[in-house]
């Protein structure tokens, strides 16, 4: 008796002598990382496409249903043959109609070709892998894959990631290969590759290719997706310096009258463009796509 009262006696007693409880941590399964994009994004954005084209077709639409309810409405009173008439040609405009929104949706893969011969070539051999190094490294990191790279003579700083039919095309100006660090380069092609993730290439290329006035491009391209695609990009390389020193480099350029980012053809393909605003003199605070603005969420992240 008297050795089980001393046994019991020893044992902790009170909860100072307690071991602290552990709790299994749970992971939200409804949490997503706000800085990558997400399927409803991406899906958003390829949305976009569809209804512009749904848009221009909607006059003859309207025009070619009507005509078929008519034609379905008089076969009752009058003809079994109006009646198929109407259904024959409500199907068959909705074949082509399906046809034409694949083909409108498609258009903006012409654009790499457009911008090869549009854009003289430029950089030397070591510039050139430079560049590869750095896409084959950042693309793997993306998931985007079948990237051809180009560097171009130009004496302006930008970049563009362009559909080239089921392909995509890089273009680098020899300016960014000459005067932009490493890390600085890597934002930039992480911000071109990121565009891709988040499903805009589409849109701004099809913006580029159609003839639409400057609002109407905006539009369809996307305002302030450039910022977003920061965003995105500063994730992924996880030094958002490197991208807003390349953006600061951008806002401080002056481009040469001979440069091709003071042209036309760059006012109608400028959304596909990393600085969408080469041309512009002085920085707008109040656009999401201006690259200084840009450069200053950077910093503050």
């Amino acid at each position: 008796m008297a050795t089980k009262q001393r046994s019991r006696s020893r044992r902790p007693h009170g909860s100072k002598d307690r071991s602290p409880r552990f709790v299994e941590p749970v992971l939200d399964p409804n949490w997503q990382n706000p800085y990558s994009p997400s399927a409803a994004e991406r899906h958003h954005n390829q949305r976009v496409v569809r209804r512009f084209a749904l848009r221009r077709r909607l006059p003859v639409t309207i025009a070619v249903e009507a005509l078929g309810v008519v034609l379905l409405v008089a076969g009752f009173f009058t003809t079994l043959v109006l009646s198929v008439v109407g259904v024959v040609l409500i199907v068959g405009y909705g074949f082509f109609a399906q046809r034409d929104l694949q083909r409108v949706a498609r258009r903006g893969g012409t654009l790499g070709v457009q911008m090869l011969a549009a854009l003289p070539p430029g950089g030397d051999a070591t510039e050139r892998l430079r560049l590869v190094t750095v896409l084959d490294r950042l693309a793997a990191t993306f998931g985007v894959d079948n990237v051809s790279a180009f560097v171009v003579a130009d004496r302006g700083y930008n970049a563009a990631l362009v559909p080239d039919g089921a392909n995509y095309s890089l273009f680098v100006t020899s300016s960014i290969m000459s005067d932009f660090e490493l890390i600085e380069l890597e934002g930039v092609v992480a911000h071109c590759l990121a565009r891709q993730r988040l499903g805009l290439l589409d849109r701004e290329s099809l913006a580029a290719v159609t003839n639409l006035n400057d609002d109407a491009r905006q539009n369809l391209a996307g305002q302030g997706k450039t910022y977003r695609a920061d965003e995105v990009a500063a994730a992924s390389i996880r030094y958002p310096l490197g991208l807003a020193n390349a953006l600061r480099k951008c806002a401080r350029q002056r481009v040469t009258p001979d440069s091709f980012f003071v042209t036309a053809t760059y006012a109608e393909w400028r959304w596909v463009f990393f600085d969408q605003w080469s041309d512009r003199p002085e920085s707008d605070l109040s656009d999401l796509d201006d690259v200084e603005l840009r450069a200053r969420a950077l910093e503050e992240w």
